[in-house]
């Protein structure tokens, strides 16, 4: 009796540890984001008396200056178009590679997979020259068209190795039964495969609008035109301006315009990147 009540009284004592310490981690995580909320209200005399004293009234004119005079608005349409395109064609590109990779047995199938997943390895900077090289080759610089098929092309590595994982948990009963009333290939996948994949498909479409929504380097790289910029270019050029002006307030407030974006993504399909992370990185 004794031996049990010291097992139960320590399960109890480190569970109460391992919930002090991811307190504390949440804390340390959370309270950046809080004082750029409310650095964001500040006027600059405030911020450089005290930059961690909350703000004696509530400056919404910082959020104005930071859209009109900016090119903060046309910034986050250009990355919402970008982020919308290189989804659909990533998806596109996704969801039957994967599907003829996890399903069909051919030479260099296994192979095929591991080289996607060796991909995962390669950092974007070490390819970034010869993309260079290549998209001004092709006459395709200063398009954000051509960056958003850039994006879908090179973060194909990551949404093949989720959602393999996905598709090998789905039981082949279901495809057998759609062959036997005289599916094709082609509708299994579409009627079948996607509808039972689509927690799956949702986040990697969640993942990848989130990666091409904060993408920074190559997007600096390939577009020149002020009017043409992402949101992330915008935010590092308006960082130096206002860093040099010291409008504070402003900068602030563009920053936490551009994380309640990010956050918006996340939050539409956070049950399904929950879910995904289980159960797309094990493969059956």
């Amino acid at each position: 009796m004794v031996g049990k009540r010291a097992g139960k009284w320590k399960r109890i004592l480190v569970s109460w540890i391992l919930r002090v310490i991811m307190i504390l981690l949440s804390a340390v995580m959370i309270y950046p984001l809080i004082w750029n909320l409310y650095s964001s209200f500040k006027t600059n005399t405030e911020f450089l008396g005290d930059a961690m004293k909350l703000p004696e009234h509530l400056m919404w004119d910082n959020y104005i200056r930071a859209i009109s005079e900016t090119n903060l608005g046309v910034s986050i349409l250009n990355s919402i178009g970008i982020v919308i395109v290189s989804t659909a064609i990533l998806a596109l590109l996704t969801i039957p590679c994967t599907y003829c990779l996890v399903r069909y047995r051919f030479p260099g199938a296994k192979l095929i997979l591991k080289v996607y997943m060796a991909l995962l390895f390669i950092p974007d900077s070490s390819t970034l020259i010869q993309l260079f090289l290549l998209m001004r080759n092709l006459h395709l610089l200063n398009s954000r068209a051509a960056l958003a098929l850039l994006y879908a092309a090179t973060g194909v590595a990551f949404p093949v190795f989720l959602l393999s994982g996905f598709l090998s948990k789905i039981p082949r009963d279901y495809e057998e039964a759609a062959m036997i009333d005289g599916c094709g290939p082609f509708r299994i996948l579409i009627n079948v495969v996607v509808p039972l994949a689509r927690p799956g498909i949702v986040t990697v479409c969640m993942f990848s609008a989130i990666g091409s929504w904060n993408e920074y380097m190559t997007a600096m790289v390939m577009l020149t035109d002020e009017k043409k910029k992402t949101l992330a270019v915008a935010m590092a050029h308006l960082y130096e301006v206002q860093r040099y002006a010291t409008d504070w307030g402003t900068l602030f407030a563009a920053l936490v315009i551009a994380l309640l974006s990010t956050l918006m993504i996340f939050m539409i399909g956070q049950k399904y990147i929950v879910q995904g992370m289980n159960v797309g990185g094990v493969k059956g």
